[in-house]
């Protein structure tokens, strides 16, 4: 089941990546590393991570599991977009 960890700032991201030992694709570290404001940040996250899910589902995924880290708007946010 695919684990899925909504985008909210660029530290905390690298840092849940590197101890779980998986890759961030460059291309999305430079554009998160070009955001100064937050909520613009979160936006873009959430529109990135919707996609991702949207791919998964499509590709037979039989679940998505969301690493909330305590944080259940981000995840509610995309699950929203996804139409749940």
């Amino acid at each position: 089941m695919p684990g899925i960890m909504p985008i909210t700032n660029l530290t905390g991201l690298q840092r849940f990546s590197q101890i779980c030992g998986a890759d961030l694709p460059r291309w999305l570290v430079k554009r998160l590393e070009d955001f100064d404001d937050d909520d613009a940040l979160k936006e873009f996250g959430a529109e990135v991570v919707t996609r991702l899910c949207q791919q998964l589902i499509q590709g037979g995924a039989p679940a998505l599991h969301f690493y909330t880290l305590n944080q259940s708007k981000p995840s509610a946010r995309i699950l929203d977009n996804l139409g749940f």
